[in-house]
């Protein structure tokens, strides 16, 4: 059929799929969101993300700990190089089991209910690794708050996504980013001054912290409107959206457009719907950017942060670098917050691979020319027992990697750090949402895993500057996969998002 003739018929089926009318409705939108006050989604929100710091904290908990526990005088804690790669990378498997997990626990418990279940085995992991006698109890702690991160990454950016409006779901988006990056620079400053020998057991009391506030904060915030939608419970839901959106805003409006559009998907996906190009495009865009963001490698360089800066020794102390890296990490997200709903997703995407590929190739070329009696490698053939080597900089060229690094993290955290979890929960249809965001934190942990795993044995044979040559390989491929399959949903809601997939015209993302 040409073109022209099936034209009518397609403007007429997507019509009841736009958000609002063209002109009318965009005016709709502009005074409707200068009417909201978000004080309250804020507080949701906020409560909510205590679990990413969490995530954050424990997932670099390994950093300043591996060091103290290479140089333990009790055999049963002491690391080798063997066990301290399991202890980095073990997290990844239970982030992975997590991700498994939530597949169910999203679409039965709801989003709200899944972030508060992962309270649980954070509680228990952290208090196994506080009170730990033996590697076995450091591992299943390391299992258990990896678990409860799986949980966590997948639920939180649903249920940010579901609760915001598109006024500030890109600010808010990123917040799950900024607080992983906050726990993780707590857990840097925490382990400058209590990461000695024994005192390495308080970072693990003090993780327990956020994961008690969260648990607490959250039994008096709202479910996803579109999740309860979902579930049947209409009255609830519009209860949920007025506490969220406040009394004197015209929350029922929108109220009506989330019902349509919750209406016209059933409630489970059949085998026969996953070949609709509504469905698998999403789904295989969400997964690819998250298989593609692991694959950068930093999960590598915040796992082993430490001892890569004293391979390379860096003028300043590793503890030091690490914590600085952090608050570049911070203040970058920050700057995604703030400019995601004002300069849109994909120019950040583009950038935020264009500085790590910089970034990963000039520590590359950098561990590979310079003499190692200048950059104190030891000839960059193993990361192992990185306390008992000292750091004795000599020249101020050993600033390279420390800059580089910190180029590549600011990198990351302006977009493919916060903008691949918000896209997630952006484009991903609501009948697949809970599966698939599961989906892609198992593909994404599985291959953080990998890496992990492998980092060490891989500088161990070929030498430091190899894992980060691929990585800039990485950082190129995700320039063409930004470039190619990924659109742009800034200021867009979920419908027109949903609208657009499922027509493909563009007119509906405009």
């Amino acid at each position: 059929m040409e073109p022209s003739a099936r034209e009518p018929l397609v403007r007429r089926t997507s019509s009841s799929y736009r958000t609002f009318p063209e002109s009318a409705g965009k005016r709709l939108d502009e005074e409707y969101l200068r009417s909201l006050h978000n004080k309250r989604l804020y507080l949701a929100v906020f409560a909510a993300v205590l679990g990413n710091f969490s995530f954050g904290f424990a997932l670099v908990y390994p950093s300043p700990v591996i060091p103290a526990l290479e140089a333990h005088p009790s055999p049963a804690l002491r690391l080798d190089q063997h066990t301290a790669s399991w202890f980095g990378s073990v997290f990844t498997l239970g982030a992975a089991a997590g991700g498994l997990s939530t597949m169910l626990l999203n679409d039965r418990l709801g989003r709200k209910l899944s972030i508060m279940f992962s309270a649980l085995p954070s509680a228990v992991g952290y208090a196994l690794m506080a009170g730990a006698q033996g590697i076995g109890m450091l591992l299943l702690g390391r299992v258990l708050t990896g678990y409860a991160g799986g949980i966590t990454s997948a639920s939180i950016p649903v249920y940010i996504s579901e609760i915001s409006h598109p006024g500030v779901r890109g600010m808010l988006g990123a917040c799950p980013q900024i607080m992983a990056v906050l726990g993780s620079l707590v857990l840097y400053a925490l382990g400058k001054y209590l990461g000695l020998v024994l005192d390495w057991r308080w970072l693990a009391v003090a993780g327990e912290v956020p994961v008690l506030t969260m648990i607490v904060l959250l039994c008096f915030m709202p479910n996803s409107p579109r999740f309860l939608l979902s579930q049947g419970k209409d009255d609830e839901a519009l209860g949920s959206l007025r506490w969220l959106r406040g009394t004197d805003t015209d929350y029922a409006r929108e109220y009506e457009q989330i019902k349509d559009s919750v209406r016209k998907q059933s409630q489970r996906v059949s085998c026969a719907e996953i070949k609709d190009p509504f469905l698998y495009k999403p789904i295989l865009i969400a997964v690819g950017m998250r298989f593609l963001q692991q694959l950068s490698g930093v999960t590598c360089v915040l796992v082993y942060l430490q001892s890569i800066f004293k391979k390379t020794s860096v003028i300043l102390k590793p503890e030091y670098d690490a914590a600085l890296v952090g608050l570049v990490r911070l203040f970058s997200v920050a700057i995604a917050a703030v400019s995601m709903d004002k300069a849109g997703r994909k120019i950040l995407l583009f950038v935020s691979a264009g500085v790590m590929l910089v970034s990963n190739l000039t520590m590359g070329l950098y561990i590979h020319f310079v003499p190692a009696s200048q950059n104190g490698t030891i000839a960059n053939k193993t990361l192992e027992s990185s306390a008992n080597l000292p750091a004795e900089p000599t020249n101020y060229i050993t600033l390279i990697p420390l800059l580089a690094t910190m180029f590549f993290i600011m990198g990351y955290a302006m977009g493919w750090g916060p903008i691949t979890w918000l896209l997630m929960s952006e484009i991903l249809p609501l009948k697949a949402r809970g599966v698939a965001s599961g989906l892609c934190v198992v593909v994404s942990w599985l291959t953080a895993f990998t890496l992990t795993q492998f980092f060490l044995r891989v500088v161990e044979a070929f030498g430091l500057e190899v894992p980060f040559l691929f990585f800039a390989v990485i950082c190129a491929g995700n320039i063409l996969f930004t470039g190619c399959c990924v659109p742009e949903t800034k200021g867009r809601s979920l419908e027109q998002i949903e609208a657009f997939f499922r027509t493909g015209r563009r007119s509906f993302m405009r």
